[in-house]
C-alpha cells in the first residue's frame, strides 16, 4: 500500500483511506490507478472516500448473498431460511454503520476475511462430505482467490521495491507487477468459479443434472439437463 498519493489529477486531493501501490495518474490525468477491476472503477479512479464505500461495501453484501446460497443449497425448492436471512442481514448493517463511523480499512478486510472463511469451511464440507466429485471446481476456486490474495499482499508489502522496478524496465514488463490489477483479475475468476460451485452444488441436489462445459475449449460454465422423474 502507498503511504500517500504520488500526484493529483482531475478529481483533486485524495480523500480515501486507502491509496494502493499503483502509481497515481500515471496513464492519465482523469484516472489515479488505471489497471483495477471494473466493480471498483469508480474508487480507483478517483481515490475518494464515497467511492471507497462503494467499492467496499458491496464486497461485503455479495459475500452474504454467498453465504446464504451456500448454506441453503440442500434445502427444498422455494423455501425461505429467515433466521440466517436476518443474521445476515443485521451483519451487513452493523457492519456498514462500525465501518462508517471508525473509518479504519483493517475492519473491513477483517469482516470480508470471515465471510470468505465461512464460505471455505462450507465448501471444504460440500467436497469432502457431499459430493466429493466436486473437488476439482472447489479447490480451483480456492487456489486461483488465495493466489489472487498472495499477490495482494506481495503488492503491499514490497510496494516501493515494485515501483523501483517499474522505473528500470520497460513498460510492457512493469505492466506485469501491477499485483493489484492482478488480485482483482484472480479474485474475480475465483468468485466465478465459486458461483459454478454454488449453482453445481444446488441444481445436483433438485435433480437438474449439471454438467460444466467450456466456452471455446477456454470459459467454463454450467449446462441443466431435463429434471429427472421420481
Amino acid at each position: 500500500m502507498a503511504p500517500a498519493a504520488d500526484r493529483e489529477g482531475y478529481w483533486g486531493p485524495t480523500t480515501s483511506t486507502l491509496d494502493w501501490c499503483e502509481e497515481n495518474y500515471s496513464v492519465t490525468w482523469y484516472i489515479a490507478e488505471f489497471l483495477v477491476g471494473m466493480g471498483s472503477w469508480c474508487f480507483h479512479m478517483t481515490l475518494k472516500y464515497e467511492m471507497q464505500l462503494l467499492d467496499e461495501l458491496p464486497m461485503i453484501y455479495s459475500c452474504c448473498i454467498f453465504v446464504y446460497c451456500m448454506f441453503e443449497c440442500f434445502k427444498i425448492k422455494n423455501s425461505v431460511n429467515y433466521h440466517l436471512l436476518f443474521t445476515l442481514v443485521l451483519f451487513s448493517l452493523i457492519v456498514t454503520t462500525v465501518y462508517l463511523k471508525v473509518k479504519e480499512p483493517i475492519f473491513h478486510q477483517v469482516m470480508y476475511g470471515m465471510l470468505v472463511f465461512t464460505l471455505v469451511l462450507r465448501s471444504i464440507y460440500i467436497v469432502t462430505w457431499v459430493y466429493p466429485w466436486l473437488r476439482g471446481l472447489g479447490y480451483t476456486s480456492l487456489g486461483i482467490f488465495l493466489l489472487g490474495f498472495l499477490f495482494w499482499n506481495i503488492d503491499n508489502i514490497f510496494c516501493d521495491s515494485l515501483r523501483d522496478f517499474r522505473k528500470k524496465v520497460p513498460p510492457i514488463i512493469g505492466i506485469t507487477t501491477q499485483f493489484h490489477a492482478w488480485w482483482h483479475i484472480l479474485t474475480g475468476l475465483g468468485s466465478y468459479l465459486h458461483i459454478l460451485f454454488s449453482l453445481y452444488t444446488r441444481t445436483l441436489y433438485l435433480r437438474y443434472r449439471p454438467k460444466v462445459k467450456f466456452l471455446f475449449g477456454i470459459w467454463p460454465v454450467i449446462l441443466f439437463e431435463p429434471l429427472r422423474k421420481h
